[in-house]
């Protein structure tokens, strides 16, 4: 039997990890649609004056999976370091260690904290002590306490979403507070020495996903950077099959496949999909919230800027959420003489933030970086700006919704597979993506896709949590 078809659509790590699986496993013949020029997507990198940059801050977490990472070990062929966590999170105008310790919190906020604190927490184990709710403020209040929610998390969750937290459902929480109870807050404070750490490409993150297009393409799968997914057309001729047009320059190239896999946005999709769909499945897809994000580079004239590789800022005085210092995520001392900072500020696509010039982002950076006690040793000498469209999606209260509705009509498409990170309006890390990457590439049998177990693996999506 001949080797399927399959044209993937993103070149993120869930659209490499793909290619690369179904080549090396002989499942499909592989064409992927990237519309820019390098893969990686919102996981990427680039390089400036010398220094690897990635879109903010990423890590790949030890909670990866661990055949997935002993891919990813062979692919960057000892590019891949492990280091220790080195993050602070200002809270109530001090720097403590992040992700949390009850021990930092303890010790080093005032005694008012503290005993806030250490009430919640024998709060929550008396019974019916205890809150309930399906908003991402009764799910956070009743897991960690008030004094905790107030002064972090809810302030933190209006600047990420842009919402207050009683109008973001509890799937926020759920999904977004790994340490989402004292129980898992004390087990990272135990955790055996050389747990909790991160790994990290020597060349910036992106090149987790360069590996992975590099093996895919060596094995013979095709990959075309630069081009852009116009239509994706039923074309099935008593068998499904699909025809995806694709433009460059203009240029148009039509592929016809057996399958296709899609890691971009269901509601993208929805507008790309030939015969149109139905008005109210285009009207659900209206419904879909995405934040930006605009990720502010300042280069700094020195070797280092701070010892931490990404401060937290809850604080709302600030435009910014985190700072992070890419040199220090591979402990890279080279170039000397000079720094780049990476400021990442939420906003909304069109909204004042969005439409400000690079270099007055820079300016307000600098400006609020000096307001926390972080001051620039020297002015910065450049500045420039990397603009987000979906960096996170927004889990309003009802999303759940819209978000069926796009799934169950992506689903009910002969051999049409919506995906990763953006495909499943999901909030994940990398090592989720890659995940649903191998998930889906076992899943195609002998040319057939089995959608029973694929329903089994999305349990195990469900149950993901971001690791920060």
């Amino acid at each position: 039997m001949s080797e399927p078809t399959v044209v993937i659509l993103g070149g993120g790590p869930a659209g490499v990890g793909a290619a690369y699986q179904l080549r090396r496993l002989g499942r499909a013949q592989v064409t992927l649609l990237e519309q820019q020029n390098v893969v990686g997507g919102n996981a990427g990198s680039f390089e400036v004056d010398g220094i690897h940059l990635d879109y903010g801050s990423h890590r790949l977490h030890s909670a990866c999976d661990p055949e997935i990472l002993k891919d990813i070990q062979a692919l960057l062929n000892g590019d891949l370091g492990f280091y220790p966590r080195h993050g602070r999170i200002r809270l109530r105008g001090k720097f403590l260690h992040f992700p949390l310790k009850p021990i930092d919190l303890l010790l080093r906020l005032d005694r008012g904290f503290a005993m806030g604190v250490g009430f919640d927490m024998v709060r929550r184990v008396v019974p019916g002590g205890n809150g309930a709710g399906n908003t991402f403020a009764s799910v956070v209040r009743a897991n960690l306490g008030p004094t905790i929610s107030e002064h972090f998390y809810f302030p933190y969750a209006r600047k990420i979403w842009g919402r207050d937290p009683e109008e973001l459902s509890g799937t926020s929480a759920q999904k977004r507070v790994s340490a989402g109870t004292f129980k898992k807050i004390m087990r990272r404070l135990v955790k055996p020495p050389g747990k909790g750490g991160y790994y990290y490409p020597r060349r910036g993150y992106g090149q987790i996903s360069e590996g992975y297009a590099k093996a895919a393409t060596t094995m013979g799968a095709n990959l075309m950077l630069g081009w852009r997914v116009a239509a994706v057309e039923d074309v099935a001729n008593g068998r499904p099959q699909w025809k995806v047009v694709a433009e460059r320059a203009g240029e148009k190239r039509e592929l016809i496949a057996d399958h296709v896999w899609s890691t971009l946005p269901t509601a993208l999709l929805a507008r790309m999909v030939r015969p149109a769909v139905p008005s109210d499945v285009l009207q659900a897809a209206s419904r879909m919230e995405y934040r930006a994000m605009l990720l502010v580079y300042l280069s700094v004239p020195i070797d280092q800027w701070t010892t931490t590789d990404a401060h937290y800022f809850p604080e709302e005085n600030v435009v910014f959420t985190r700072v992070s210092e890419p040199k220090n995520y591979a402990r890279s001392a080279e170039p000397k003489g000079r720094t780049i900072l990476c400021a990442e500020l939420p906003c909304q696509v069109g909204d004042q933030l969005w439409q400000m010039s690079d270099q007055a982002l820079g300016q307000r950076v600098a400006e609020d970086l000096a307001r926390v006690d972080l001051p620039l040793p020297r002015p910065h000498t450049s500045v420039f700006v990397k603009r987000l469209s979906h960096a996170y999606p927004i889990y309003t209260q009802g999303y759940e919704e819209p978000f069926e509705q796009l799934d169950r009509w992506a689903s009910s498409l002969p051999n049409l597979l919506v995906y990763g990170r953006q495909g499943l309006f999901a909030h994940d890390n990398t090592h989720h993506a890659l995940y649903m990457a191998y998930a889906a590439t076992d899943c195609l049998e002998n040319g057939v896709f089995n959608h029973a177990k694929w329903n089994e693996y999305r349990k195990i999506f469900s149950t993901h949590v971001v690791e920060d």
